[in-house]
């Protein structure tokens, strides 16, 4: 297995943070033209509406609801974009990297825990009944994420016998790891729906219970929540591409081209899926989690593990 060598670039520390935020004002851009589209209005038309939204909710003065804890609140609803950043330090971007750490696998599974307690946060600081019910739902549902999701990140780990994200990508110079690890490319992309509270996986945000952890949030702090949302769902489409897509790989354009081309193209495919599954009940899907997932998600593990020890 040849290395990929990794560079620790300043320009790329510049040029992540509003690349990320850019990402994911156009992922929100393609989920309102798809929205208007399934209403029967022009999908352009959509596609302006988050620029529109963004406008108003700088606007909105920002409301406090009784006794809430103030510091717990702000600092879940600040967190996500924070987060998200954090994710992407050990993305490479063709050579480039933040971050290039001996366990960059484990640092993004590491961020993926810390969303936990910042819907926690969110849902126990704004003292709210429909909001703290949002927290809890999303705390059970994280629970069933997590194990498949940690297997998930196992197999590609297991392949390239290594924890960095940059041996994981020159292991896949003959083969993407999509082709013979789907079942593992699957959860992950599914987990990353579920940490991101969206499409089917978005009952901590329902219309059951009012919005959920959506409930009492205004203005900038509504703000900070939803882009948060898609900074989270666009850093987990960015890290599917080094662990499963081949990195920078492709043919004629650059290599940090081709990652963002792959990132384009899995947000695009999660935006989709909003639109084309309901949301699952909490409890349903806590059962197919445990019983049909995990297992499942070991088998492939398993398989990558024998295969793997046999090369």
């Amino acid at each position: 297995m040849a290395d990929v060598i990794v560079q620790v670039s300043p320009a790329w520390a510049v040029l992540a943070p509003p690349g990320l935020l850019l990402f994911a004002l156009a992922g929100a851009g393609l989920n309102s033209a798809l929205t208007a589209r399934s209403a029967g209005r022009p999908f352009l038309s959509g596609a302006s509406a988050p620029l529109a939204q963004v406008a108003r909710l700088l606007r909105q003065r920002r409301q406090v609801t009784v006794a809430a804890d103030v510091l717990l609140w702000r600092v879940g609803t600040g967190g996500l974009v924070v987060v998200a950043l954090l994710k992407i330090l050990v993305i490479p971007l063709g050579s480039w990297t933040l971050a290039d750490l001996d366990a960059g696998v484990v640092w993004f599974n590491t961020m993926d825990v810390m969303i936990w307690a910042l819907f926690w946060l969110i849902g126990w600081g704004a003292n709210s009944a429909h909001a703290l019910v949002g927290g809890y739902r999303f705390l059970s549902l994280a629970v069933a994420y997590e194990l498949p999701l940690m297997f998930a990140l196992t197999a590609p780990a297991v392949a390239a016998r290594s924890l960095r994200v940059g041996d994981v990508v020159a292991a896949q110079q003959d083969l993407w790891f999509v082709i013979w690890m789907p079942i593992a490319f699957i959860v992950f992309c599914g987990s990353v729906i579920g940490f991101s509270s969206w499409g089917p996986f978005s009952a901590a945000v329902g219309r059951d219970i009012a919005g959920g952890l959506l409930t009492d949030v205004s203005g900038i702090d509504r703000l900070l929540i939803l882009t948060g949302r898609y900074a989270v769902l666009t850093a987990g489409a960015a890290f599917a591409v080094p662990l499963f897509l081949g990195g920078g790989a492709g043919p004629l354009l650059p290599a940090w081209l081709w990652t963002i081309v792959k990132t384009a193209l899995v947000l695009a495919a999660l935006i989709a899926i909003r639109h084309r599954l309901p949301t699952i009940r909490p409890d349903r899907f806590a059962e197919v989690a445990w019983i049909v997932v995990l297992p499942v998600t070991l088998l492939q593990v398993l398989i990558v593990a024998m295969m793997a020890k046999g090369s």
